[in-house]
């Protein structure tokens, strides 16, 4: 790594773009503090991965997760929806914070939707471009060629190229450049450990910048997309865009002290504490949501006959947890005036609470419950 170059600034007509150097080359580790940090990293990952072997019902939760995931990811580019925002129906959300709301709803659809396309394509291109298409559908950059890698030149901060903070590399090079992160991320005749392939892969990506929009928050998909991909997470509970954000400053930096200095221990270093954080906290988050199961079972046990229509509405509360009267009806499959019961039960057992103020339109939310992803 000590002799490694990032790349080179290259003159265009009127401005220099960076071309990035190819990756899937051989690689030396010989920095001790890294490999400190690798081993923290790999010790953490593992016991969130084996931690969630233990959790049952796990898809309950996954779905928590991947909604924090969204709207920080989201937040990192501007978009201002919060996880109770992110919760609500369509027609609940005030319509100046319907188009954050709908982006933070496609970065679920395509987390989502590329987790399960594993099952059947490898991490690759198209699965990118896959993803992008159902991120982009229908929003404010629904005009920006969804899918599909750019045919012009983009750039990153400023109003327009010429006072731009970084120009990527000219589109002609995306296909090769993304071919190249491609092999890199499947050639197992160089070893390298995957928890730095992947941070590695995800400084290509923001560097490369190959659509026209979105691509911060692609990229930052692609770190749980791979770690699933190999093997290293069973299931997809580790996401860093929460660590990103609240060290946006750092992030942004380390990036372009790799392109700058060609400095890629430091965005090593980064990354890594960002996975050993992240997986310290989820194993949190997961023991909190374990304590929590068995306090509610325990009280809804009380319950007598509506224990089992109650459940129905608790596993649902763990995927969505806001919800009306109608909502409790469907759910637990009774009529209106037993879901009002429901809803009564749970009020005196402090798992939900009214967060409307109102009369009619009521909506409950399981507070207790979203605290623990904050």
């Amino acid at each position: 790594m000590k002799t490694f170059k990032a790349g080179n600034y290259v003159m265009q007509q009127h401005y220099k773009s960076f071309q990035p150097n190819f990756i899937d080359r051989a690689w030396a580790l010989d920095d001790m503090e890294l490999i400190d940090l690798l081993g923290a990293a790999d010790r953490e990952l593992g016991r969130l991965d084996m931690y969630s072997d233990y959790i049952p019902n796990i898809d309950l939760f996954i779905q928590m997760h991947v909604l924090k995931e969204s709207t920080q990811s989201s937040k990192i580019e501007g978009t201002q929806t919060n996880m109770e925002d992110a919760l609500l129906e369509k027609e609940d959300v005030a319509l100046d914070k319907r188009d954050d709301w709908e982006e933070v709803q496609n970065y679920v659809a395509a987390m989502n939707g590329a987790i399960e396309e594993l099952k059947t394509l490898p991490f690759s291109a198209r699965l990118m471009r896959s993803a992008h298409q159902i991120l982009m559908q229908g929003v404010r950059g629904k005009h920006k060629q969804p899918g599909e890698f750019r045919r012009s030149q983009n750039w990153i901060g400023g109003a327009t190229i010429n006072d731009a903070i970084f120009i990527p590399p000219i589109h002609e090079s995306i296909a090769d450049l993304i071919s190249d992160i491609e092999k890199f991320s499947h050639n197992t005749n160089r070893h390298f450990p995957e928890l730095l392939k992947i941070g590695l892969i995800h400084y290509q990506f923001e560097t490369i910048h190959p659509f026209l929009d979105g691509n911060g928050r692609v990229g930052r998909l692609l770190i749980t997309l791979y770690l699933v991909s190999k093997g290293l997470l069973k299931r997809p509970v580790l996401y860093l865009s929460d660590f990103f954000e609240r060290n946006r400053s750092h992030y942004y930096d380390n990036l372009m002290r790799v392109r700058d200095k060609n400095d890629l221990q430091q965005w090593f270093k980064f990354f890594l504490v960002g996975i050993t954080e992240t997986a310290k906290n989820s194993i949190s988050t997961f023991d909190g949501i374990l304590k929590l199961q068995k306090q509610v079972e325990a009280q809804i046990q009380t319950l007598g006959s509506r224990t089992a229509t109650t459940q129905k509405v608790i596993n649902h509360l763990y995927q969505r947890p806001i919800i009306n009267a109608a909502k409790v009806k469907y759910v637990a499959g009774v009529s209106i005036a037993s879901a009002y019961k429901i809803i009564a039960d749970l009020e005196r057992f402090e798992i939900l609470r009214e967060i409307t103020g109102g009369k009619r339109g009521k909506a409950y939310v399981f507070r207790s419950y979203v605290e623990l992803f904050k």
